[in-house]
């Protein structure tokens, strides 16, 4: 069996073979720290922790070394400290915190080494003086510039000319760049934004552009070229273009990473996602109506490349399938993996060619095969499914139908008292009351018998 990747570089799915077999090393894009990920940022996430769990599978768990960065020193970082008026170590603490829960909740490993960019400050200014001693990087205005025309075949990642990235990249214009496409290493700090000393003999304090983070922190944990470099498509130009520029500059290299891979875009309901539209949603707001697992198997659905729509009913089919699979797998203990399933995945993940393995497993399960209930545990659990007991999925709760069951009752009892006393509006007081805690009523002649919570992850 041979892994097979798609490689963003070369447009075309290759074999996967290591540089150091005993040793294979992953860098992943995080989170930039200022506020709740959203639903588009888990599609890496969860992508990702398949892959790495296919390799810790194939190589051995202490021979995958995964690093995924967080941002912590970034414009919109300083931006919503300044809104939010509270410092900036305290708000992106909060939100790392937050992220680490959600990320957790998804089912995903956490990385071997989850290194923060404000700790990589040294690296990133060595890095700079490295580019600007072998003329790939200039002094102007107190800034250090990545000088693009340096490097003859910049745009190799994005497969497109100079000329074509320009016309479709926003640049900054600015009068001290030698080339509008030249892009920023290090900058002058504004009263109050994080700062450190400069590099290069700048006398200004400063802080770091965000491309030259990745650059330090991949160098710093993986070495000057590794195996795996993943992220979001919208990630390929302009940051892992200029990633690579920077790194290969700084090391004369031919590579960064000899796999470049990412995962394609979300809508939700058929539309981009954004706030304007209604349609942003938060991993923390689904974690509040569905549970991590029904999140990570409806991503998983469609092949990683593809776009994927996210809607509700595909998170009811995902939780319903979850369902089942929990109770053919009861009292089972994960067996052998499936051959079919495995070599699945380890052509470029290809996720929905691996459930129909394991659909075929849960039809043999629900026919009595209690091998088959045992594999299907084992090729769930590899992809990060059947995590918890059968015990611990059924008494899952989604948060937003947490309700005082006690005190739900109690009003039920009084707007049963009400429509007794042909205290109409007041019983209709208490059941608009009720809907909008989620609860549907079951009336007879005789008053409320049942009740339940209208949505049902």
């Amino acid at each position: 069996m041979e892994l097979k990747l798609y490689n963003t570089l070369t447009r075309t799915k290759e074999a996967f073979r290591p540089l150091d077999p005993s040793r294979v090393r992953m860098y992943v894009c995080g989170p930039t720290v200022y506020d709740f990920a959203h639903i588009g940022n888990a599609r890496p996430l969860i992508v990702f922790d398949v892959l790495y769990r296919l390799l810790r599978h194939l190589y051995g768990p202490d021979h995958v070394k995964y690093v995924r960065n967080v941002t912590d020193v970034d414009d919109k970082i300083n931006a919503r400290a300044a809104e939010r008026g509270v410092p900036i170590r305290e708000l992106t603490e909060e939100t790392y915190n937050n992220f680490k829960e959600d990320v957790a909740a998804l089912g995903c490993l956490p990385p071997d080494v989850e290194p923060r960019a404000t700790d990589h400050i040294e690296e990133m200014k060595t890095l700079i003086e490295r580019l600007r001693a072998a003329d790939f990087a200039y002094i102007a205005e107190d800034h250090v510039l990545f000088h693009v025309a340096a490097m003859p075949d910049y745009g190799k990642l994005a497969h497109r000319t100079l000329d074509e990235m320009m016309a479709g990249a926003r640049v900054e214009v600015a009068p001290y760049k030698r080339d509008p496409m030249d892009f920023v290493l290090w900058k002058p700090s504004k009263p109050g934004e994080p700062a450190w000393p400069s590099p290069c003999g700048i006398k200004t304090p400063g802080r770091p552009g965000w491309h030259i983070e990745c650059s330090a922190m991949s160098w710093k944990h993986l070495g000057e070229t590794f195996d795996i470099h993943g992220g979001g498509i919208d990630l390929v130009f302009p940051h892992h273009e200029n990633e690579l520029a920077q790194s290969r500059s700084a090391f004369h290299t031919k590579i960064m990473a000899q796999f470049w891979m990412h995962n394609g875009f979300l809508q939700v309901e058929g539309e981009k996602m954004s706030k304007s539209l209604g349609n942003f949603v938060t991993i923390r707001e689904l974690l509040a109506d569905w549970p991590g697992e029904a999140i990570r198997l409806a991503m998983l659905q469609s092949h990683y490349r593809q776009p994927i729509n996210w809607t509700e009913a595909g998170l009811r089919e995902a939780k319903r399938t979850l369902d089942h699979w929990q109770s053919l797998t009861a009292d089972a203990k994960p067996g052998m993996l499936c051959a079919d399933m495995i070599d699945a995945l380890a052509d470029d993940l290809n996720t929905p060619k691996a459930f129909a393995a394991l659909h075929e497993l849960r039809s043999e399960a629900a026919k009595g095969a209690k091998g088959a209930a045992a594999c299907l545990k084992a090729g769930a659990q590899i992809m990060g499914l059947l995590q918890p007991t059968a015990a611990e999925w059924a008494a899952w709760r989604p948060a937003s139908l947490a309700i005082d069951e006690a005190g739900i009752n109690k009003l039920i009892d009084a707007r049963n008292a009400a429509r007794k006393a042909k205290k109409f509006k007041e019983s209709d007081r208490i059941r608009d009351e009720l809907a909008a805690m989620g609860v549907e009523l079951e009336d007879r002649k005789d008053g409320t018998t049942s009740w339940k919570v209208k949505k049902v992850a």
